[in-house]
């Protein structure tokens, strides 16, 4: 939008209601195939883990549609929450362990461990965030009293 045109003429020449291809929808046509690739491949090693057919297509689903716009969000979340990066560290670790001990914790937690575990893991969340705030909050208020 801010950037000056550049004229082309083969834009310029195109018939009405023809298709286009700039090379920036090329790219964006491989990355979206690398990443429907990369869904795909991963199924197996899903299937690996649970054997729930609706969890397998729902993470890919998610996987496709929102890890992309949820990184960038997540970027600009760290850099306003100063403890986010501890939270998703600690976020990490639960997720590794849960998946190194994944039967252990069926028997130990009963059939809803999976919902026992996303409540560690959003309370880890809401703990950094809280602690970022509050840090904040702690460090405006020393400046506004000297």
């Amino acid at each position: 939008p801010g950037a000056p045109s550049v004229p082309d003429e083969v834009v310029d020449k195109a018939q009405p209601r023809t298709v286009l291809l700039t090379p920036l929808a090329l790219a964006l046509i491989m990355v979206e195939t690398t990443d429907l690739i990369f869904a795909v491949d991963s199924i197996p090693a899903i299937f690996a883990i649970t054997g729930d057919p609706f969890l397998v297509f729902t993470s890919n689903v998610f996987a496709i549609l929102g890890l992309r716009s949820l990184y960038f969000a997540l970027a600009g979340m760290v850099k306003k929450f100063r403890y986010l990066k501890v939270s998703l560290a600690l976020v990490l670790m639960v997720v590794g362990v849960k998946m190194l001990l994944a039967e252990w914790l069926k028997l130990a937690l009963g059939k809803h461990f999976n919902l026992y575990l996303l409540t560690v893991i959003l309370s880890i969340l809401v703990v950094g965030v809280a602690a970022s705030v509050l840090a904040e909050r702690r460090r405006l208020s020393r400046l506004t009293s000297r």
